[in-house]
């Protein structure tokens, strides 16, 4: 079990940070829901409870009273560094239509390696069946990072998924008619919407909803605005949280507030004209990964609205405060629980932590 934290680090004093205390924060405990599963990366539930969830080395679980029965009927999936079976996501009319929706690295099209893939498929029994690939990043590359992947439908019924940069090509976030480095909308069979921002854009991408990412690894809808808001990987430095607006350019590799891996400068500038600005920035980086915001009042009316983001360096998350779309508060809680990958809120209103290594974990009040 890990304590929570019992205080919020408050970040009040116009454009620098000042720490207070808050009292009053209820205390925690967290419960194991399943184990064994090494590297689980996306998490959603279906209808009758049971949660379904990826592992990153091409397994597919369905979780029933802490079991988890392996899903058949998988996609092929080149699992190589970051890349393998990534997010997953319901549709949501899934009662009626029965499709779910899977990001994966996939070696079909040109080039070695592999690209970011989305598809929808449904599940009978304990298979997928009836897959159909809606989106294939290209050209396929052997450099097993950056694949982004996170999949978010909004409250209108698009599809948003993320993909990165791929590491080695820096270019790809600026360069509209290639993949990479971006965020893209599509109605849920695959198809453009027309109003997608760059859909008259000679050469570009039709599917680009926005462009100017590192590595998009936490996608989530405001609770209260419907906005999109993401968090990427900086290099060394620079994690932003960005709230997504469409046809927005978000600087990579162009601005940014970290540096390279040598200690090098990286990017040219903090700002520059026509690109956006983060809400919230990491110096150093703490590799966030997954985001949610706490709609329920399982933890009491103070915590709803603020914001979880989980960190795969530091084995911790962020509890972050708002005040509108400004990070007011923020502290590290529940340090040691293990290599965050994601956090989303369940049917039940509880927090569920999907860590590698110490499977996934429930946090409940004490």
């Amino acid at each position: 079990m890990h304590p929570a934290a019992r205080c919020i680090t408050v970040v009040l004093m116009a454009l620098t940070v000042q720490v207070a205390i808050a009292q009053g924060q209820p205390g925690f405990r967290t419960e194991t829901v399943v184990e064994g599963i090494p590297v689980p990366w996306g998490m959603t539930w279906l209808p009758e409870g049971d949660m379904l969830v990826t592992e990153r080395s091409g397994r597919l679980y369905r979780v029933h009273d802490g079991q988890s029965i392996p899903i058949t009927g998988l996609p092929t999936i080149h699992v190589a560094g970051q890349g393998g079976l990534l997010d997953i996501a319901l549709h949501p009319d899934y009662p009626d239509n029965g499709w779910l929706y899977l990001a994966y690295s996939s070696p079909e099209g040109a080039g070695d390696g592999s690209h970011t893939a989305i598809m929808r498929a449904q599940l009978q029994g304990d298979s997928l069946v009836n897959q159909q690939v809606l989106y294939k990043a290209v050209p396929n590359s052997t450099r097993g990072q950056h694949y982004g992947s996170r999949i978010l439908f909004d409250r209108d019924g698009y599809l948003f998924f993320s993909i990165g940069d791929r590491g080695a090509h820096f270019e790809n976030a600026q360069q509209l008619d290639r993949d990479g480095g971006k965020i893209y909308r599509l109605n849920d069979d695959g198809s453009v919407p027309e109003d997608n921002p760059f859909v008259d854009t000679p050469g570009a991408i039709a599917a680009v909803w926005s462009h100017g990412h590192r590595n998009p690894q936490g996608l989530t809808l405001h609770p209260q605005t419907g906005e999109l808001w993401e968090h990427e990987h900086g290099p060394m430095g620079g994690d932003e949280i960005n709230i997504i607006r469409p046809g927005r350019n978000y600087g990579w590799p162009l601005i940014g507030y970290g540096v390279d891996y040598n200690g090098q400068p990286l990017a040219e500038a903090t700002q520059r004209d026509g690109m956006e600005q983060p809400v919230h920035y990491w110096d150093p980086s703490i590799a966030p990964s997954g985001m949610t915001f706490i709609t329920s009042d399982n933890y009491g009316d103070e915590l709803i609205g603020h914001l979880l983001v989980g960190s795969l360096t530091f084995n911790y998350m962020v509890h972050l405060v708002l005040e509108g779309n400004n990070v007011v508060a923020y502290e590290n809680v529940f340090p040691d629980i293990g290599r965050v990958r994601n956090i989303k809120q369940g049917p039940d209103g509880y927090i569920y932590v999907a860590t590698e290594g110490n499977g996934i974990i429930r946090i409940v009040p004490e």
